[in-house]
């Protein structure tokens, strides 16, 4: 009797049965590399593997844009058609190429050779325009219309400026090995340490999170370390999916260990046994910087023996930025928000004690605890201390992530940017991202701490800071912002997943200069409603941006306007 031999997707997937349902992502991005989508039959033999109702995977490939039931080819080009890289002709550059192979943007050719569709940011705000490339063996970085080209062998160049050089480094010159980064010494000092005397270190410094969010770090680790249930865990939320938004990509590429470190450092202050790294799908080519530095540390003895780290990668959802929404995903389901309370330090990822920390966060550790949390906030301001990264992008000189002192204004941050480019006026600044307000002129010397953005009615978040110049028409950069939200809307709660839809449609007719009468009333209501309204901060915030500009440019939303672009 001949025993059959395992099928190619069987023995893509055995690595993931062990885990369950919990596996169901790992080996649908298995099954995919395979086929370049998930036909019924994979599916099927997933479902069986993991004991996972077929329904339910479905359910999960249908959530995330990135998993394919239909037959699409291994070779797919996804051009970002969000603001930064719609600001540099990302439209063009995307109905050029679908034209040269005779196709429309999300069609794949008969032969399934190439799929070519439009793209929500991809995290390359100071590259723009910017493409992603699977399944092919392209090493070209720029291609002929200037868009930049990634994919699993093709990296993009950092690009790292500021007035400190801190937390960046070791950025800016490639993948710091562990050899270059040497000990890892706040995790060597934290050890010496009780995880109590930790914690308090990290409370003293201020340390807030750098994510969005901003709520203070050593406050969350105390929760997780006295919450009862064990294991407990710490994830590296690195599903940096926000528009303009970019610092965390460049400290992965470049410093990987010293994520890594921060991750040692919070589970020794907690107790934690497991931790995940969690990237977005879009950044493919940093996973194998993380594996191999992964695999440094474990050789060095600093992972494997009480704390170890697995890799999780999402598969283009928005919402899983959100941190239940990530340990959703983790779990293997839908990325749908949960609500809260229970919060994640008693009840996280597979209802344990978590922290879960944006990759900056986390980066900031070991300094605390290498020099002190004294020494930190000698940088800073008393209420926002040590310094922050920020993702300038636009229509500058100079695009990059920059690294400066809580403290500095607006005015000099864009002047070490070159200021506006080819010498136009600015007309408008996006702090914090999609979901954040818009900046004008009169903004130019608030200083960028919590404090004076919060007093200005500006968000900091995740750190944006895209620059409109003069010539840019405002009302295209809010349809595409209305697009966005009404795209990656997860559907769970009516007010966001309504509100962004009508959002979009309103945004559209005012782009188009098809202006109702009461659209200025409607989209106030539309807004507020989602921002009071909604379950989690997605649709909390889908209307920030936009109800910005309504404060500043109410001319933009009146009946009888032309474009800018038409008045020119």
């Amino acid at each position: 009797m001949t025993v059959a031999e395992p099928s190619p997707l069987y023995t893509a997937i055995e690595p993931y049965i062990p885990l369950g349902r919990s596996g169901l992502l790992p080996a649908l991005h298995a099954a995919q590399k395979i086929y370049g989508w998930v036909p019924e039959s994979a599916a099927a033999e997933i479902a069986k593997a993991l004991r996972v109702p077929l329904a339910d995977v479905h359910g999960v490939i249908e959530f995330y844009s990135l998993f394919y039931d239909m037959p699409t080819s291994k070779h797919v080009i996804r051009v970002c058609t969000d603001v930064a890289c719609a600001l540099k002709d990302a439209d063009g550059i995307l109905d050029r190429l679908c034209a040269r192979h005779g196709l429309h943007p999300g069609q794949t050719t008969d032969d399934l050779s190439l799929t070519i569709e439009p793209s929500p940011c991809l995290g390359l705000c100071e590259h723009a325009p910017a493409v992603w490339e699977t399944g092919s063996e392209q090493t070209t970085v720029i291609g002929e219309d200037g868009a930049t080209f990634v994919s699993e062998n093709r990296r993009p160049p950092s690009r790292v400026y500021g007035s400190v050089r801190i937390l960046t480094a070791n950025c800016g010159n490639g993948t710091t090995s562990l050899a270059k980064y040497g000990e890892y010494a706040g995790l060597k000092k934290a050890k010496a340490m009780t995880p109590e005397q930790v914690i308090a270190e990290v409370k003293a410094s201020g340390l807030v999170g750098r994510g969005g969010a901003a709520f203070p770090t050593g406050v969350k680790w105390e929760g997780a370390a006295k919450a009862e249930g064990s294991p407990k865990y710490v994830i590296c939320n690195a599903d940096e999916s926000e528009p303009g938004t970019f610092k965390d990509r460049v400290l992965m590429l470049d410093d990987p260990h010293r994520v890594i470190e921060g991750m040692c450092i919070a589970a020794y202050a907690i107790g934690a046994a497991k931790g995940y790294i969690y990237i977005r799908g879009e950044y493919p080519y940093i996973v194998p910087v993380l594996e191999n530095a992964l695999n440094e540390a474990r050789g060095a003895g600093y992972l494997g023996n009480d704390f170890d780290i697995e890799i999780r990668v999402g598969a283009g959802a928005y919402i899983c930025g959100e941190e239940t929404a990530l340990f959703e995903s983790i779990e293997g389901k839908r990325g749908f928000p949960r609500i809260k309370p229970p919060f994640p330090t008693t009840h996280g990822v597979f209802g344990k004690p978590t922290v879960i920390n944006n990759v900056e966060t986390l980066c900031t550790v070991p300094m605390i605890i290498a020099q002190g949390a004294a020494e930190y906030r000698k940088l800073g301001t008393e209420k926002s201390p040590g310094s922050k990264l920020f993702c300038v992008s636009g229509d500058v000189e100079r695009t990059g992530v920059y690294e400066v002192p809580f403290g500095v204004t607006l005015r000099e941050l864009l002047e070490m940017a070159g200021g506006v480019k080819d010498g136009k006026q600015l007309q408008a600044v996006l702090f914090g991202g999609a979901a954040g307000a818009f900046a004008t002129s009169e903004h130019l010397d608030v200083k960028l701490t919590f404090e004076d953005l919060r007093a200005a009615g500006l968000p900091l978040g995740s750190g944006v800071v895209m620059v409109f110049d003069e010539t840019r028409d405002m009302r295209r950069v809010l349809k595409s912002l209305g697009h966005f939200f009404a795209h990656e809307s997860c559907g769970k709660c009516y007010p966001c997943q309504m509100g962004t839809q009508r959002q979009k449609e309103i945004l559209d007719r005012i782009a188009e200069g098809k202006v109702l009468a009461d659209d200025f009333a409607r989209l106030q209501d539309v807004g507020w409603t989602m921002t009071d309204a909604s379950l989690c901060g997605l649709g909390q915030t889908a209307a920030s941006a936009v109800l910005s500009a309504m404060k500043l440019w109410p001319g933009l939303f009146v009946e009888g306007q032309t474009s800018k672009v038409e008045r020119q």
